[in-house]
Protein backbone atom coordinates (compact mmCIF):
# COMPACT_ATOMS: atom_id res chain seq x y z
CA UNK A 1 0.00 0.00 0.00
CA UNK A 2 1.42 3.40 -0.96
CA UNK A 3 2.18 5.82 1.89
CA UNK A 4 0.47 9.19 1.95
CA UNK A 5 2.51 12.16 0.84
CA UNK A 6 1.65 12.48 3.55
CA UNK A 7 -23.73 18.60 4.31
CA UNK A 8 -24.34 16.02 3.74
CA UNK A 9 -28.08 16.31 3.28
CA UNK A 10 -30.01 13.05 3.48
CA UNK A 11 -32.41 11.92 6.17
CA UNK A 12 -32.53 8.56 7.86
CA UNK A 13 -35.22 6.01 8.45
CA UNK A 14 -33.56 2.74 9.51
CA UNK A 15 -31.47 1.43 12.35
CA UNK A 16 -28.59 -0.92 11.62
CA UNK A 17 -28.73 -4.65 12.13
CA UNK A 18 -27.28 -6.59 15.02
CA UNK A 19 -24.20 -7.99 13.30
CA UNK A 20 -21.14 -7.33 15.47
CA UNK A 21 -17.94 -8.61 13.84
CA UNK A 22 -14.90 -9.42 15.92
CA UNK A 23 -11.86 -7.13 15.88
CA UNK A 24 -9.42 -7.65 13.05
CA UNK A 25 -5.69 -7.14 12.79
CA UNK A 26 -5.52 -5.51 9.35
CA UNK A 27 -2.41 -3.31 9.08
CA UNK A 28 -1.86 0.35 8.35
CA UNK A 29 1.45 0.78 6.51
CA UNK A 30 2.31 -2.80 7.41
CA UNK A 31 1.98 -2.30 11.17
CA UNK A 32 -0.29 -4.80 12.88
CA UNK A 33 -2.83 -3.87 15.52
CA UNK A 34 -0.62 -5.28 18.28
CA UNK A 35 2.52 -3.54 16.98
CA UNK A 36 0.69 -0.24 16.48
CA UNK A 37 -0.69 -0.24 19.99
CA UNK A 38 2.66 -1.28 21.39
CA UNK A 39 4.35 1.67 19.71
CA UNK A 40 1.65 4.01 20.92
CA UNK A 41 1.83 2.57 24.41
CA UNK A 42 5.54 3.21 24.57
CA UNK A 43 5.21 6.78 23.34
CA UNK A 44 2.52 7.47 25.91
CA UNK A 45 4.51 6.30 28.91
CA UNK A 46 4.33 8.82 31.71
CA UNK A 47 1.47 10.83 30.14
CA UNK A 48 -1.72 11.53 32.02
CA UNK A 49 -4.45 9.71 30.11
CA UNK A 50 -7.22 9.90 32.64
CA UNK A 51 -9.00 12.90 31.10
CA UNK A 52 -9.44 14.65 27.79
CA UNK A 53 -7.45 17.65 28.97
CA UNK A 54 -4.59 15.32 29.73
CA UNK A 55 -4.42 14.31 26.07
CA UNK A 56 -3.83 17.71 24.54
CA UNK A 57 -2.68 20.12 27.22
CA UNK A 58 0.72 20.65 25.60
CA UNK A 59 2.26 20.24 22.17
CA UNK A 60 4.46 17.47 23.60
CA UNK A 61 1.45 15.22 23.97
CA UNK A 62 0.17 13.02 21.11
CA UNK A 63 -1.29 15.14 18.29
CA UNK A 64 -5.00 15.68 17.88
CA UNK A 65 -5.95 15.72 14.19
CA UNK A 66 -9.39 16.75 12.94
CA UNK A 67 -9.73 15.02 9.57
CA UNK A 68 -13.05 16.51 8.51
CA UNK A 69 -14.08 20.16 8.30
CA UNK A 70 -15.23 22.60 5.65
CA UNK A 71 -14.16 26.19 5.09
CA UNK A 72 -16.24 28.77 3.20
CA UNK A 73 -15.53 32.33 2.15
CA UNK A 74 -19.24 33.11 2.44
CA UNK A 75 -22.00 33.87 -0.04
CA UNK A 76 -20.92 37.50 -0.49
CA UNK A 77 -17.31 36.77 -1.40
CA UNK A 78 -16.26 38.21 -4.74
CA UNK A 79 -12.77 36.74 -4.60
CA UNK A 80 -13.94 33.19 -3.91
CA UNK A 81 -17.46 32.81 -5.36
CA UNK A 82 -19.44 29.59 -5.21
CA UNK A 83 -19.68 27.51 -8.36
CA UNK A 84 -22.93 27.78 -10.35
CA UNK A 85 -23.39 24.00 -10.06
CA UNK A 86 -22.94 23.87 -6.30
CA UNK A 87 -25.82 22.00 -4.60
CA UNK A 88 -25.95 24.40 -1.63
CA UNK A 89 -24.62 27.87 -0.80
CA UNK A 90 -23.67 28.57 2.83
CA UNK A 91 -24.35 32.20 3.69
CA UNK A 92 -21.90 32.56 6.55
CA UNK A 93 -18.14 32.31 6.26
CA UNK A 94 -16.03 29.67 7.99
CA UNK A 95 -12.53 30.97 7.44
CA UNK A 96 -9.12 29.36 7.97
CA UNK A 97 -8.22 32.16 10.36
CA UNK A 98 -11.21 31.29 12.54
CA UNK A 99 -10.35 27.61 12.22
CA UNK A 100 -6.78 28.14 13.46
CA UNK A 101 -8.04 30.17 16.41
CA UNK A 102 -10.45 27.38 17.36
CA UNK A 103 -7.73 24.77 16.91
CA UNK A 104 -5.40 26.65 19.23
CA UNK A 105 -8.07 26.98 21.88
CA UNK A 106 -9.30 23.40 21.59
CA UNK A 107 -5.94 21.61 21.49
CA UNK A 108 -6.16 20.50 17.85
CA UNK A 109 -2.71 20.14 16.30
CA UNK A 110 -3.57 19.65 12.62
CA UNK A 111 -6.65 19.50 10.41
CA UNK A 112 -7.86 18.40 7.00
CA UNK A 113 -9.92 20.94 5.05
CA UNK A 114 -12.38 18.85 3.04
CA UNK A 115 -13.04 20.81 -0.14
CA UNK A 116 -16.84 21.32 -0.18
CA UNK A 117 -19.34 20.92 -2.98
CA UNK A 118 -20.37 24.60 -3.29
CA UNK A 119 -17.00 25.24 -4.99
CA UNK A 120 -17.17 22.10 -7.17
CA UNK A 121 -13.75 21.68 -8.86
CA UNK A 122 -12.69 25.32 -8.31
CA UNK A 123 -10.02 24.94 -5.62
CA UNK A 124 -8.92 28.55 -5.22
CA UNK A 125 -10.35 28.88 -1.72
CA UNK A 126 -8.80 25.59 -0.68
CA UNK A 127 -5.41 26.88 -1.85
CA UNK A 128 -6.02 30.01 0.21
CA UNK A 129 -6.82 27.92 3.29
CA UNK A 130 -3.68 25.82 2.94
CA UNK A 131 -1.54 28.92 2.55
CA UNK A 132 -3.04 30.48 5.68
CA UNK A 133 -2.59 27.19 7.52
CA UNK A 134 1.17 27.34 7.32
CA UNK A 135 1.64 23.56 7.40
CA UNK A 136 -1.03 22.81 10.01
CA UNK A 137 -3.70 22.33 7.35
CA UNK A 138 -3.90 19.91 4.45
CA UNK A 139 -6.81 19.35 2.10
CA UNK A 140 -8.89 17.07 -0.04
CA UNK A 141 -9.92 17.84 -3.60
CA UNK A 142 -13.03 17.34 -5.70
CA UNK A 143 -12.93 16.36 -9.36
CA UNK A 144 -15.65 14.71 -11.42
CA UNK A 145 -15.13 11.54 -13.42
CA UNK A 146 -18.13 12.25 -15.65
CA UNK A 147 -16.87 15.72 -16.65
CA UNK A 148 -14.01 15.35 -19.16
CA UNK A 149 -12.35 18.70 -18.40
CA UNK A 150 -12.51 18.09 -14.67
CA UNK A 151 -11.09 14.59 -14.99
CA UNK A 152 -8.27 15.80 -17.23
CA UNK A 153 -7.29 18.56 -14.80
CA UNK A 154 -6.85 16.34 -11.75
CA UNK A 155 -3.39 14.79 -12.36
CA UNK A 156 -1.63 18.14 -12.83
CA UNK A 157 -3.45 19.61 -9.84
CA UNK A 158 -2.23 16.79 -7.62
CA UNK A 159 1.35 16.99 -8.89
CA UNK A 160 1.51 20.71 -8.17
CA UNK A 161 0.21 20.24 -4.61
CA UNK A 162 2.03 17.06 -3.67
CA UNK A 163 2.15 16.70 0.08
CA UNK A 164 -0.68 19.16 0.68
CA UNK A 165 -3.60 17.16 -0.76
CA UNK A 166 -4.30 13.89 1.03
CA UNK A 167 -7.41 12.59 -0.75
CA UNK A 168 -9.84 13.08 -3.60
CA UNK A 169 -13.47 12.89 -2.58
CA UNK A 170 -16.39 11.37 -4.46
CA UNK A 171 -20.08 11.76 -3.60
CA UNK A 172 -22.89 9.27 -4.08
CA UNK A 173 -25.90 10.34 -2.07
CA UNK A 174 -28.36 11.81 -4.60
CA UNK A 175 -29.68 10.13 -7.77
CA UNK A 176 -28.80 13.16 -9.89
CA UNK A 177 -25.24 13.43 -8.50
CA UNK A 178 -23.69 10.00 -8.84
CA UNK A 179 -20.30 9.00 -10.23
CA UNK A 180 -20.30 6.98 -13.46
CA UNK A 181 -20.41 3.56 -11.83
CA UNK A 182 -19.05 0.76 -14.01
CA UNK A 183 -17.78 3.10 -16.72
CA UNK A 184 -14.16 3.67 -17.84
CA UNK A 185 -14.25 7.24 -16.62
CA UNK A 186 -14.58 6.26 -12.96
CA UNK A 187 -11.75 3.76 -13.27
CA UNK A 188 -9.60 6.47 -14.87
CA UNK A 189 -10.44 8.81 -11.99
CA UNK A 190 -9.48 6.12 -9.45
CA UNK A 191 -6.26 5.40 -11.36
CA UNK A 192 -5.28 9.10 -11.21
CA UNK A 193 -5.81 9.09 -7.46
CA UNK A 194 -3.78 5.90 -7.08
CA UNK A 195 -0.94 7.23 -9.22
CA UNK A 196 -0.77 10.37 -7.08
CA UNK A 197 -0.33 8.25 -3.94
CA UNK A 198 -3.26 9.81 -2.10
CA UNK A 199 -6.50 8.35 -0.78
CA UNK A 200 -9.97 7.99 -2.19
CA UNK A 201 -12.51 9.57 0.16
CA UNK A 202 -16.03 8.17 -0.16
CA UNK A 203 -19.12 10.08 0.93
CA UNK A 204 -22.12 7.92 0.09
CA UNK A 205 -25.39 6.44 1.18
CA UNK A 206 -25.16 2.69 1.83
CA UNK A 207 -27.39 1.85 -1.13
CA UNK A 208 -24.57 3.01 -3.45
CA UNK A 209 -21.84 0.96 -1.76
CA UNK A 210 -21.92 -1.91 -4.30
CA UNK A 211 -20.86 0.46 -7.08
CA UNK A 212 -17.55 1.17 -5.34
CA UNK A 213 -16.51 -2.36 -4.40
CA UNK A 214 -14.87 -3.33 -7.68
CA UNK A 215 -12.50 -0.35 -7.41
CA UNK A 216 -11.68 -0.95 -3.74
CA UNK A 217 -10.69 -4.49 -4.73
CA UNK A 218 -8.82 -3.56 -7.91
CA UNK A 219 -6.84 -0.70 -6.36
CA UNK A 220 -5.93 -2.59 -3.22
CA UNK A 221 -2.84 -0.41 -2.61
CA UNK A 222 -4.90 2.78 -2.51
CA UNK A 223 -6.44 3.76 0.79
CA UNK A 224 -10.16 4.34 0.93
CA UNK A 225 -11.49 6.65 3.64
CA UNK A 226 -15.15 6.13 4.50
CA UNK A 227 -16.81 9.36 5.60
CA UNK A 228 -19.38 9.84 8.35
CA UNK A 229 -19.53 6.29 9.76
CA UNK A 230 -20.68 5.10 6.34
CA UNK A 231 -23.93 7.03 6.97
CA UNK A 232 -25.59 4.08 8.74
CA UNK A 233 -28.94 5.78 9.31
CA UNK A 234 -29.35 6.48 5.58
CA UNK A 235 -29.80 2.83 4.65
CA UNK A 236 -31.44 -0.41 5.58
CA UNK A 237 -29.74 -2.85 7.98
CA UNK A 238 -28.78 -5.02 5.01
CA UNK A 239 -27.24 -2.09 3.15
CA UNK A 240 -25.24 -0.98 6.16
CA UNK A 241 -24.09 -4.55 6.83
CA UNK A 242 -22.45 -4.51 3.41
CA UNK A 243 -20.50 -1.41 4.40
CA UNK A 244 -19.42 -3.14 7.62
CA UNK A 245 -18.01 -5.98 5.53
CA UNK A 246 -15.66 -3.47 3.90
CA UNK A 247 -13.56 -3.82 7.05
CA UNK A 248 -12.29 -7.00 5.41
CA UNK A 249 -10.53 -4.78 2.84
CA UNK A 250 -7.25 -3.81 4.56
CA UNK A 251 -7.01 -0.58 2.54
CA UNK A 252 -10.17 0.91 4.10
CA UNK A 253 -10.19 3.44 6.94
CA UNK A 254 -13.34 4.39 8.84
CA UNK A 255 -13.90 8.03 9.82
CA UNK A 256 -15.84 8.88 12.94
CA UNK A 257 -17.43 12.14 11.82
CA UNK A 258 -20.83 13.78 11.56
CA UNK A 259 -21.86 12.14 14.83
CA UNK A 260 -25.64 12.70 15.12
CA UNK A 261 -26.93 13.70 18.57
CA UNK A 262 -29.85 11.57 19.69
CA UNK A 263 -32.10 14.61 20.07
CA UNK A 264 -31.84 15.24 16.32
CA UNK A 265 -33.79 13.28 13.71
CA UNK A 266 -33.84 10.26 13.36
CA UNK A 267 -33.50 10.22 17.18
CA UNK A 268 -31.46 7.04 17.32
CA UNK A 269 -28.56 6.16 19.56
CA UNK A 270 -25.34 6.12 17.53
CA UNK A 271 -23.43 4.42 20.35
CA UNK A 272 -24.08 0.81 19.24
CA UNK A 273 -23.03 1.75 15.70
CA UNK A 274 -19.74 3.25 16.84
CA UNK A 275 -19.03 0.15 18.90
CA UNK A 276 -19.85 -2.00 15.87
CA UNK A 277 -17.44 0.02 13.74
CA UNK A 278 -14.63 -0.17 16.28
CA UNK A 279 -15.14 -3.92 16.51
CA UNK A 280 -14.95 -4.23 12.73
CA UNK A 281 -12.08 -1.88 11.87
CA UNK A 282 -10.13 -1.80 15.10
CA UNK A 283 -8.76 1.43 16.52
CA UNK A 284 -5.71 1.33 14.24
CA UNK A 285 -7.86 1.91 11.13
CA UNK A 286 -10.06 4.70 12.43
CA UNK A 287 -9.75 8.49 12.42
CA UNK A 288 -12.02 11.26 13.68
CA UNK A 289 -13.32 14.58 12.39
CA UNK A 290 -15.83 17.29 13.11
CA UNK A 291 -16.93 20.05 15.41
CA UNK A 292 -15.85 23.08 13.38
CA UNK A 293 -18.11 25.53 11.53
CA UNK A 294 -18.46 29.27 11.20
CA UNK A 295 -20.14 29.55 14.62
CA UNK A 296 -17.71 27.27 16.44
CA UNK A 297 -15.80 28.41 19.50
CA UNK A 298 -12.77 26.74 21.04
CA UNK A 299 -15.05 25.43 23.78
CA UNK A 300 -17.63 23.98 21.38
CA UNK A 301 -14.90 22.52 19.18
CA UNK A 302 -13.33 20.76 22.16
CA UNK A 303 -16.73 19.62 23.43
CA UNK A 304 -17.45 17.78 20.17
CA UNK A 305 -14.29 15.74 20.70
CA UNK A 306 -15.11 15.10 24.34
CA UNK A 307 -18.57 13.89 23.35
CA UNK A 308 -17.00 11.50 20.86
CA UNK A 309 -14.76 10.13 23.60
CA UNK A 310 -17.90 9.20 25.49
CA UNK A 311 -18.68 6.73 22.71
CA UNK A 312 -15.15 5.29 22.87
CA UNK A 313 -15.08 4.46 26.58
CA UNK A 314 -14.86 0.73 25.75
CA UNK A 315 -11.43 1.33 24.20
CA UNK A 316 -8.11 1.71 25.97
CA UNK A 317 -6.52 5.16 26.37
CA UNK A 318 -3.92 4.22 23.74
CA UNK A 319 -6.65 3.28 21.28
CA UNK A 320 -8.49 6.53 21.93
CA UNK A 321 -5.30 8.51 21.29
CA UNK A 322 -4.79 6.62 18.04
CA UNK A 323 -8.27 7.54 16.77
CA UNK A 324 -8.03 11.17 17.90
CA UNK A 325 -4.85 11.87 16.03
CA UNK A 326 -1.97 9.41 16.11
CA UNK A 327 -3.34 7.42 13.16
CA UNK A 328 -4.07 10.53 11.08
CA UNK A 329 -0.71 12.11 11.85
CA UNK A 330 0.99 9.06 10.42
CA UNK A 331 -1.35 8.63 7.46
CA UNK A 332 -1.26 12.25 6.36
CA UNK A 333 2.39 13.05 6.90
CA UNK A 334 2.46 14.90 10.23
CA UNK A 335 4.30 12.22 12.19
Amino acid sequence: MKPFATNDNSTAVYFVGQRSPSKRSNPINGISRRDCLGILGGSLAGLALTSMSGLDKTRNNPPVVDTHLHCFAGADSQEFPYHPNGPYRPVSAATPEHLLSCMDGAGVSYAIVVHPEPYQDDHRYLDHCLEVGGGRLKGTCLFFADRPKSLAAMPAFLRERQGNIVASRVHAYAPDRLPPFGKPELRKWWRSVADAGIAVQLHFEPRYAPGFERYIREFADTRVIIDHLGRPFQGSPEEHARVIRWADFPNTVMKLSSIPPQERYPHQDVGPIIRQLTNAWGAERMIYGGGFNGEATPASYRRYRQDLLGYLSHLSPQEQVAILGANAAQLFGWS
